[in-house]
């Protein structure tokens, strides 16, 4: 029986489908029902995506697809419409901090090499706009959709040696609160466009800076789990009810929102 928090049927893009973060959700979507587009820019990731979700039971279609190449966005655009004949959900999963643009712990902001800044910050925040501009055309049509952007810990304080991650996630607040703002007032009610800010999970991206190659924490991590109420690190698939509370009825009235999922840590001052 379905539910108010139900998503089954409705297609959902995800962008970075083939990354951790982008698989964890449309595993999750797939199992509730959803059909699930996955996309991302590289095919051997998107290949394996795409074939796990159809052994999970669910309708997946996958297309190689660059964020910030909005010629790109639109040919995937048109094939899903010609395919499923609409686009209920998307998920501005790609994104990430790069290698280059995190400072070592002996360096300053001005060792910072500035293509590394350009890289970072265009994947993440142009990564998120560009696919929002993109798809958003089709909900502005179907007067209906929903759009979730993945902002960061790093944008509600400064955290050490991420600047160019933080100033990007901060950006896609601004602009998930801008666009939300947008589409109720141009195109309705039916439109809304959120965001989740996740705290600190141990990924590919992070885990040496996080966790020793001997298994143990780093002096980084001691940091942030005493600034965790919860005192321990997130499981990556304890993003998605939030994400799938957001792109449900249940969330009618909820457009422009950040939703920290941290165990605490933006709540608490460490004291």
């Amino acid at each position: 029986m379905e539910t108010n928090f139900s998503i089954k049927g409705k297609v959902a893009v995800i962008t970075g489908a083939g990354g951790v973060l982008g698989g964890s959700m449309a595993r999750h979507f797939i199992k509730e029902g959803a059909r699930v587009v996955a996309m991302d820019i590289r095919q051997e990731q998107l290949d394996l995506i795409v074939e796990e979700l159809r052994g999970l039971g669910g309708d997946a279609i996958g297309f190689i697809g660059n964020v910030l190449d909005v010629e790109s966005l639109e040919k995937v655009s048109q094939q899903i419409v010609e395919t499923w004949g609409r686009i209920d959900i998307l998920i501005n999963v790609a994104g990430g901090n790069l290698p280059g643009a995190t400072l070592t712990p002996d360096q300053t902001v001005f060792d910072m090499k500035i293509e590394d800044w350009e890289k970072v910050t265009n994947l993440n925040l142009n990564g998120t706009v560009y696919p929002s501009l993109v798809f958003a055309k089709v909900m502005a049509k179907q007067g209906k959709g929903s759009i979730i952007n993945i902002s960061s810990m790093a944008a509600y304080a400064a955290i050490t040696r991420v600047p160019g991650y933080s100033v990007a996630k901060t950006g896609i607040i601004s602009f998930t609160q801008w666009m939300a703002m947008e589409m109720a007032l141009k195109f309705g009610e039916g439109i809304r466009v959120n965001a989740i800010a996740p705290g600190f999970f141990i990924g590919d991206q992070n885990r040496a800076i996080l966790i020793n190659p001997d298994g143990s924490l780093t002096e980084r991590s001691q940091k942030v789990l005493a600034k965790t109420p919860m005192k321990r690190f997130g499981d990556i698939t304890e993003l998605n009810g939030a994400v799938q509370f957001l792109c449900s009825n249940a969330a009618s009235f909820i457009t422009g929102t950040i939703l920290p999922i941290d165990g605490g840590f933006s709540s608490f001052s460490g004291v």
